[in-house]
Order: C-alpha cells, then structure tokens, then sequence
C-alpha cells in the first residue's frame, strides 16, 4: 500500500527530493483502507531529517483523491520572502506580513474553496515567477515554450531546466526500483543540490 505512495514520491518530486527544486505538488488516490493523513505523517517523518517535508494540503470530500506538498523550507523560505514574491501574492489576497506556513495555509484555504484553480500556485513550486505572471497574464496561451509548466521566457535555459529535472526523476525512481530506499536516496539539505 505504501509502497504506491513512495513511488508517487519518487516520479513526481525527485527535483525536490534531490535538491535542485523547492517543491512539488502531486495528486494521489489512497487505495480503499489507506489512511492518507498516517501515510503522508510517515513520510513527512521519514523526510524531515532531509530537510524535506510531505504535507497533505488539500483532499477531496467526494473523490477522497489527495493534493500532496512536497517541500524544502528553507528555500521555500527564500522564495517566499523576496519582496517579489511577497508583492505578486499579495495580489491574490496573500497577507504580506505572513510566514512561509502561513501563505501554504492560505494557498490550502484557496485550493479548498476556490472554483477555478489559484495559478499562484507557480511560486510554491519554484517556478520563475515571470512564467506564472505570464501563464495568467496571457491565460495559458502564447508561451514560448512547455515542459512541465509553461513558459514566458527564455526558452532555452527552461528547456535545459525541464531536461535536469527529467534525468534527476529517471535516475531516482530507478534506484527506487532496484531496492534503495528513498530517504537513502533524498539529498540531505546540508549536502546541497544532488544528482
């Protein structure tokens, strides 16, 4: 059962769990008896050492279907108190005196409550924030080029982006599937950036 979770880790957040990314987000459907809260706890347990946390910050009441966070605070941490950063959420009603746990609570707030998907989410995942500017400007359309978001500008070094994030997904859940465990194969915060 819990294996299914691991494997949903390691193919959706190998750029968080090696250290090149802040975090990522995925969707997971607990299996019937699998209690989604113990399992991501475990996980959050298990990574933490890492200096990665698991959080389950939104599920469904119908589907049971999960939204899974997975960070490193201390880069989120970076993200979110750049003046930037700060001002494009304050836009979408962000308190600009709010901590990094803080602005997840009001993005699970916004998940749970919104009908129409908060874009914002970019900037929790480490996306460049002229891409998020530009997907909601411009309404998803007219990008330059796309990969696992779309992108506004310079397509080049996102094309090489997406590429590092691909071959660091295929190394990790390859040695997911020859036997390491994965909080062996997470890249300790003090290590730096792995893979």
């Amino acid at each position: 059962m819990e294996w299914s979770f691991e494997k949903s880790l390691a193919e959706h957040c190998s750029p968080t769990l090696a250290g090149l990314k802040a975090a990522n987000l995925f969707r997971w459907m607990p299996q019937d008896g699998e209690n989604a809260r113990r399992i991501t706890d475990y996980w959050n347990a298990q990574l933490q050492p890492k200096g990665v946390r698991v959080l389950l910050l939104k599920k469904c009441a119908k589907t049971g279907a999960c939204l899974v966070y997975v960070f490193r605070p201390k880069r989120l941490e970076r993200i979110m108190t750049s003046a930037e950063s700060r001002n494009f959420l304050a836009k979408y009603g962000y308190p600009l005196s709010d901590t990094p746990e803080g602005l997840l609570s009001r993005l699970s707030d916004r998940l749970c409550l919104e009908e129409d998907f908060p874009h914002e989410i970019g900037v929790f995942l480490d996306y460049p924030l002229e891409d998020v500017v530009g997907f909601i400007e411009h309404k998803g359309q007219n990008y330059v080029c796309g990969g696992l978001w779309k992108c506004y500008a310079d397509p080049s070094a996102r094309k090489k982006l997406f590429d590092t994030y691909k071959k660091c997904t295929r190394l990790l859940t390859e040695r997911l599937d020859r036997g390491f465990p994965l909080p062996a194969l997470t890249v300790s915060a003090q290590a730096g950036n792995g893979f």
